[in-house]
This record gives C-alpha cells, sequence and structure tokens, in this order.
C-alpha cells in the first residue's frame, strides 16, 4: 500500500483553502483585469486551472497565474507572463500567502487599455484582482486528516464500502485477491472509524495508518 494517491497525504494541522470558483473584475485606466480563483488540490490540477484560463483568455495581454499546493514540501510558484518582473506574478503570490491560503490556483487576466500604469499601479492591480476573487470564493477550513489503508476480502469488501460511503469519507478502491481502500478521515473520526469497520467484520479488516 505504499503507491497511495496525492490527495490522500496525511495532514496535521488544519489548512485554509479557497471555498470555491470565483472571479473579481474591474477596471483601471482602461485596462480590464479579471481575477480567478478556484481549489487545486495538486500542482497537476492547479496547471491545469491556470491552462483552462490561459485558453479562455487567449486574446487577453496577459494571464498571470500563481498557486499555493501542500505538495510535501508546498509548492508555491507565480509568473509574471511578461509584465514588468516582480510586478504582477509576485503581488499576486504575496496575497495567497498573507491569508495563509494552501491548495489554491489563481489566474489574473488584463486587456489593455492603452495607459501605462507603472509598476507600482500593476502591484495595486494585480493584489486587487486576487484578493477580490478570493474574496468571492471564500474560505474554508480543511480538518487535519489521516491517510488509511482498509484490507478486506472479497466478501466483506461490501459492507466496509457501505460504512465509507455513509461517513461521507473519500475513498479509492483496487479489487483484486483482497480489496484495498485508501481512505482519507478527519483525525478527530479515526478511532470510531476503525472500530465501526472492525466490528462490522468481526476483525477480519486491517486498517492501518500511513505517513
Amino acid at each position: 500500500m505504499s503507491d497511495l494517491p496525492e490527495g490522500f497525504r496525511r495532514s496535521s494541522r488544519s489548512e485554509h483553502t479557497s471555498a470555491g470558483v470565483a472571479e473579481g473584475r474591474f477596471t483601471i485606466s482602461g485596462s480590464e483585469f479579471i481575477g480567478h480563483a478556484r481549489p487545486a488540490g495538486t500542482v497537476d490540477a492547479a496547471e491545469a486551472f491556470v491552462g483552462s484560463i490561459r485558453a479562455e483568455y487567449d486574446d487577453a495581454t496577459h494571464n498571470v497565474p500563481a498557486y499555493r499546493v501542500r505538495a510535501d514540501p508546498l509548492r508555491a510558484w507565480a509568473s509574471d507572463d511578461d509584465e514588468p518582473s516582480g510586478s504582477a506574478g509576485k503581488p499576486a503570490l504575496n496575497v495567497l500567502d498573507g491569508q495563509e491560503l494552501e491548495n489554491v490556483a489563481v489566474v489574473v487576466t488584463r486587456y489593455f487599455g492603452g495607459t501605462e500604469l507603472g509598476v507600482g499601479g500593476l502591484v495595486s492591480a494585480y493584489s486587487r484582482a486576487v484578493k477580490e476573487a478570493v474574496d468571492d470564493a471564500g474560505v474554508r477550513e480543511v480538518r487535519p486528516h489521516e491517510r488509511v489503508a482498509i484490507e478486506v476480502e472479497y466478501d466483506d469488501s461490501g459492507t466496509v464500502r457501505s460504512i465509507l460511503e455513509s461517513e461521507g469519507v473519500e475513498f479509492e478502491a483496487c479489487y483484486e485477491e483482497r480489496v484495498a481502500f485508501v481512505v482519507r478521515v478527519p483525525t478527530a473520526e479515526l478511532a470510531a472509524l476503525r472500530d465501526r469497520v472492525g466490528s462490522a467484520t468481526s476483525g477480519r479488516a486491517t486498517v492501518e495508518t500511513s505517513e
């Protein structure tokens, strides 16, 4: 059970991330800025979001991306996308860092309006676009969780699957000679889940946490 999905990493502390997909838009000196934000649990998901915005707004002057993903260790990345160095990507990332947001990606789309804003004006505009998008999406807390491997004989797999579905936890199942479930469960609920699975299978299931 060593090759476990990236989204099932163990977390020992609460995290804060974007609660949904949102955008904020405004115009400064003729330039339109559109901030886009969404949750992204992996680097691949963050980069896919960036790619989708760039494709949708391929006629824009700039599409400035930034993301912070808890990828063991934290992966923080941004690009100025041909804006003056330090005027766009870094301010966008600073907003996420300042709010201690993780597993979130943002892109700020700019349509140039003909008036130069200067580095200071760009820093202010890109920061504002990210903040408005994040504020519109809202912030949610992700509770500490454990990554758990449950293995059972096939005859018990239906029972265990029903328990996991009724608990509303995230899981993946692999059906081979024995059935293996990889489960992401809030730390505070682990003991109760372990007891319930053990009782329902008369102790036949093995339940192990993974680092």
